[in-house]
């Protein structure tokens, strides 16, 4: 099995900074796509940025210029920057990675259990 466990949620106010990390263990061979969605009440998932190996990385438009995602392969995580964040960027933040398993042939797409972020004054 595979696991992805996230922190560093929590409660920041307007133009505040928080830091996500998300872990992933388990049988793992390798893992292509990592990144980080989103979703707010009432509305749907959305992806805020993600990253592969050896190509840059990939934003969402609403948080370019404030949000940086960050890799470190040895230990299977990634990171989230969030800067000069706003009342939007209030929701519940997921972990996501396509992961090729240990004796497997394909890849399989696991999910956090998702944090919580909530910037309010």
């Amino acid at each position: 099995q595979v696991q992805l466990v996230e922190s560093g949620g929590g409660s920041v106010q307007p133009g505040g900074s928080l830091r996500l990390s998300c872990a992933a263990s388990g049988s793992i061979f390798t893992i292509n796509d990592m990144g980080w969605y989103r979703q707010a009440p009432g509305k749907e998932r959305e992806l805020v940025a993600a990253i592969t190996s050896g190509l840059p990385a990939n934003y969402a438009d609403s948080v370019k210029g404030r949000f940086t995602i960050s890799r470190d392969n040895a230990k299977n995580t990634i990171y989230l920057q969030m800067n000069n964040l706003n009342p939007e960027d209030t929701a519940v933040y997921y972990c996501n990675a396509r992961v090729r398993r240990i004796g497997w042939s394909y890849d399989t797409a696991y999910w956090g259990q998702g944090t919580q972020v909530t910037v309010s004054s």
